[in-house]
């Protein structure tokens, strides 16, 4: 069993950081995580050591950092259980969506096709496909939500048909945490001749992902939130898949040549994907993050979630004026209301006491509708958080009133 104490040592952020007059107690890990001396260390090391581009230069230290940029894509490949020439390097998992969305679907999507999602998408995995929909002719179907927001297999059966093409979808949930059926869903759409498109983003960071045994055809996710630096992203994608994919920029780095005539030939993926010059000192501290992921191992955080999770939850419980809407969620987040009291004002309230956590429509603006309420406040959890931590929130929710909120502003 790891040392919590010991991990908590490793956070700059977790020693001794206040706010408003009260320790920090950090809960919006969904949002982005905190990071690890390793990963810190990562970054500052490239500035001050190694700074030069990557792929770019005929000289040692030009080298040096090719091929710790490589190699920081050979980690990911391993995390995944893929071949390193799938890893494609973006700006986050919002880059990493839309490249898909532009450089697959408005290639090949046309009138009628229909690009099949969830009432629960975060912003990146929606809007782009909206876009791509009015501009190919497609159109934007859902499968339909369980009264509690969970996506089902039986559901996911109804809504399927012929004329999907693209199916996308979380498979962590980031307003509610449940953890979608993707193997089972994957193997219906290629069933029906489409692809699967997976958010990944409260996925990677929290559950073990082979994509080779899920069979999924692209996933996206993002560095920051798994203790990684802000800036990176990845993008896997099936070889074949990503040959006749189109990038969704040009420049430098991403064509072997081209000449006056307007003539270009690409590099073949990945490199066709990384336009001019990437976040080499992100990418390098990504390596350092997926190091550390796989030092604590992932049956350690997953437990450690569901841990901290059920414990928040049963002591939510007992607060009569709160409202819990995911109280069997498989992961860290637990997303509720106070009775009467605007979302946003609670948590401004909460920051007064030294508490950290997400308010509004967390981005999945359509799961309102399922949810039956305009905005939540969502706790999210990492495996660094302790009970102490779920403790504080709770006792600061028993005074989190109309009376107490009302003037509450930042």
């Amino acid at each position: 069993m790891q040392n919590i104490e010991q991990i908590r040592k490793d956070f700059p952020m977790l020693q001794n950081r206040q706010m408003n007059g009260h320790p920090l107690v950090y809960l919006d890990n969904a949002a982005t995580t905190f990071k690890p001396q390793s990963v810190i260390d990562a970054v500052v090391k490239y500035y001050t050591e190694e700074t030069c581009n990557a792929h770019r230069g005929d000289y040692e230290l030009s080298a040096m950092v090719s091929q710790a940029y490589e190699a920081s894509r050979e980690a990911v490949a391993r995390l995944l259980n893929c071949e390193s020439k799938e890893i494609v390097f973006t700006s986050g998992a919002s880059g990493s969506l839309n490249l898909v969305a532009y450089g697959y679907g408005r290639k090949f999507l046309k009138k009628g096709d229909v690009i099949l999602s969830t009432e629960a998408e975060h912003a990146s995995n929606i809007l782009p496909w909206f876009k791509v929909a009015e501009e190919t002719g497609a159109v934007v179907e859902y499968v339909p939500l369980t009264h509690d927001g969970h996506l089902t297999i039986e559901n996911f059966k109804k809504a399927m048909h012929d004329g999907v093409k693209v199916v996308t979808f979380a498979s962590v949930t980031n307003v509610l945490g449940y953890i979608a059926p993707v193997k089972e869903i994957t193997k219906i759409a290629h069933e029906y001749g489409a692809i699967v498109v997976v958010d990944g983003a409260q996925a990677v960071p929290h559950i073990a992902v082979d994509v080779r045994d899920l069979d999924i055809d692209f996933i996206a996710f993002s560095g920051h939130k798994m203790c990684g630096p802000t800036g990176v992203g990845v993008l896997y994608g099936k070889y074949d898949l990503l040959e006749i994919t189109d990038p969704f920029m040009l420049g430098g780095g991403s064509n072997a040549r081209f000449d006056i005539c307007g003539n270009i030939l690409l590099k073949k993926p990945p490199f066709k994907f990384e336009a001019g010059t990437p976040a080499i000192e992100a990418v390098l501290g990504l390596h350092a993050a997926v190091d550390y992921i796989l030092n604590l191992g992932y049956d350690f955080i997953m437990q450690r979630e569901r841990e901290l999770h059920d414990y928040l939850v049963s002591k939510m419980k007992e607060l009569d004026h709160v409202v819990l809407y995911n109280p069997e969620a498989e992961t860290g987040i637990v997303t509720f209301n106070v009775k009467g009291v605007f979302s946003q004002d609670a948590a401004s309230y909460l920051s007064t006491k030294g508490i950290a956590v997400r308010s509004g429509t967390h981005c999945a603006k359509i799961l309102v509708n399922v949810l039956e309420t305009s905005d939540t406040l969502r706790a999210s959890l990492y495996f660094y958080n302790t009970k102490e931590e779920c403790d504080a929130l709770v006792e600061a929710l028993k005074t989190t009133t109309v009376e107490n909120c009302v003037g509450i502003f930042f």
